[in-house]
């Protein structure tokens, strides 16, 4: 059960701010994922993560396949008018 400082994102409990990693840049501009964030993402080596900048702050987040996002939406409406020149 999530408590009241903790965030919930995807049905999954977020570690508060508190447990948040310090990590260093490399002189290459590199940073390591730390475990505790890499591991319960199912991050592995070689797989492709976006990044996003907004103002000062730097988000990472891993390229899924479309396939991983079905169901992520339920009740959504799909049924949207379409292009006549698409099918």
């Amino acid at each position: 059960m999530p408590q009241f400082n903790d965030t919930v994102i995807d049905r999954q409990v977020v570690e508060p701010r508190s447990a948040m990693s310090v990590v260093t840049v490399s002189s290459k501009y590199q940073i390591v994922i730390p475990k505790e964030v890499r591991e319960p993402l199912g991050i592995r080596p070689g797989q492709k993560l976006r990044v996003f900048r907004f103002g000062d702050l730097v988000t990472v987040v891993p390229v899924r396949p479309m396939r991983a996002i079905k169901g992520k939406l339920p009740g959504i409406d799909a049924d949207v008018p379409r292009d006549p020149d698409r099918f």
